[in-house]
């Protein structure tokens, strides 16, 4: 066990959240193989220096697991982080999403160059007849926003939202360029799968039988009734006021969505209206874009799988193909129109690139989420990895916590190939 206490100074925002009285021993919890403490000595500098409340750290390396690691609050009342504590993790839950579509592109059910309206009639609807499934999951279809509002009662009503996003209208031409469909691609991705599956199940209860069973990875879509809302780490968000002391942490681009009221990347924060995360009530409908619930474990265990190639879950030659080739670009370019900075998708999933290198090259994927989390394969490196954090951070990629233990991450490697 390490102990690492949180001086004020060095822990403004734990300090602020918990004041400054008495200070408390922080204990990290987990093992590293022979050659990864380096990893381990910076996720103890993250609660030490970086402000660090409460995380977890997983990798995984040629299918074996050389880093699991948690530690410090998971809530107010300063209980620990344990080791099976769940967390929201914001939009690392597309990333799981999309893989499940990749099983169900493995299976025949779903070619990515079919149109979507093949599987789903009633999407071809007002200027959607010809978008195609790869389109849609590399946000190409335009469809960042719902005329309609929908709420609770709507997301828990999954024949009543597919009505609703039928109806919606595309905000560019489809294909011609991209943009980040941050909360509404989920919906779509939920229902295109119960479309294609024989058994017309909802990603969550998908994801329950195919892959978290199968793996022992426990990672939810939609949390059942029986988990104890205990396990779950309270989210700590951000703030306006925390924000004017970031603004030159986002790109210029997004900055100046984030400060617009009417761009469409602040209208689509509004979408569920009423979205908590901290609401036990919404961790248990299905929110496919961002209300993913899980470990650092869980998340490493399901993209090591794919990082190997897929076999353990039935992926094909053909789909692993897919899945490593690079990002899908638009006619228009790379520029995207929500984030206003370059971005470069794949079937649900982000792709490195020559301005934002995360991984060994192209052939890597997988999901950032809101304040930090991070979660992706690298098939060159045969490594499944994953960082969650309940402290959220302000940075769009390359929060200072993840970096660095990415950066260790990978230096660890290249001593143990």
């Amino acid at each position: 066990m390490v102990r690492v206490w949180n001086g004020c100074a060095a822990l403004a925002m734990y300090a602020l959240a918990s004041g400054c009285g008495e200070a408390r021993p922080l204990r990290i919890h987990g093992a590293v193989a022979p050659g990864f403490q380096e990893v381990r000595e910076e996720f103890e500098r993250n609660f030490a220096e970086r402000g660090e409340r409460g995380a977890g750290f997983a990798v995984y390396h040629h299918g074996r697991k050389v880093v699991d690691l948690w530690g410090g609050e998971r809530n107010d009342a300063h209980d620990p982080w344990q080791e099976d504590t769940l967390v929201p993790v914001y939009s690392t839950t597309k990333g799981v999403a999309g893989l499940t579509l990749a099983i169900a592109h493995s299976r025949g059910w779903l070619d990515y160059d079919e149109r979507v309206a093949a599987y789903w009639p009633e999407f071809a609807q007002n200027g959607k007849e010809a978008i195609t499934v790869r389109q849609l999951l590399s946000h190409e279809a335009g469809l960042v926003l719902l005329d309609e509002t929908i709420d609770y009662a709507t997301v828990a009503d999954l024949d009543a939202l597919a009505k609703i996003l039928a109806r919606q209208h595309p905000r560019w031409e489809p294909g011609t360029r991209h943009g980040y469909h941050l909360s509404t691609l989920g919906f779509y991705m939920n229902e295109l799968l119960r479309r294609v599956d024989p058994a017309h199940r909802s990603m969550g209860k998908f994801l329950e039988e195919e892959v978290r069973s199968p793996l022992g990875a426990e990672f939810y879509i939609g949390v059942p009734s029986s988990l104890p809302t205990s396990r779950v780490a309270q989210v700590y968000t951000t703030s306006p006021l925390g924000g004017l002391t970031h603004l030159s942490d986002p790109p210029f681009g997004v900055l100046t969505r984030i400060l617009s009221p009417w761009s469409l990347m602040t209208q689509t924060f509004a979408i569920p209206a009423g979205y908590d995360v901290n609401d036990p009530r919404w961790w248990k409908v299905e929110v496919p874009s961002g209300n993913g619930i899980g470990t650092a474990r869980a998340l490493a265990r399901i993209y090591s799988a794919f990082a190997v190639g897929g076999k353990e879950l039935g992926i094909s030659t053909a789909t692993f193909a897919e899945l490593t080739a690079p990002a899908h670009r638009p006619s228009n370019g790379w520029r995207d129109e929500v984030l206003g900075t370059e971005s470069y998708y794949g079937l649900g999933m982000i792709k490195p690139a020559p301005s934002i290198d995360w991984a060994s090259s192209q052939r890597a994927f997988g999901m950032p989420g809101a304040g930090g989390s991070f979660a992706f394969a690298d098939p060159d490196r045969k490594l499944g990895y994953a960082y969650v954090m309940n402290r959220m951070g302000y940075r769009l990629s390359d929060d200072p916590r993840e970096k660095a233990l990415r950066d260790a991450t990978y230096r660890a490697i290249a001593r143990n190939p």
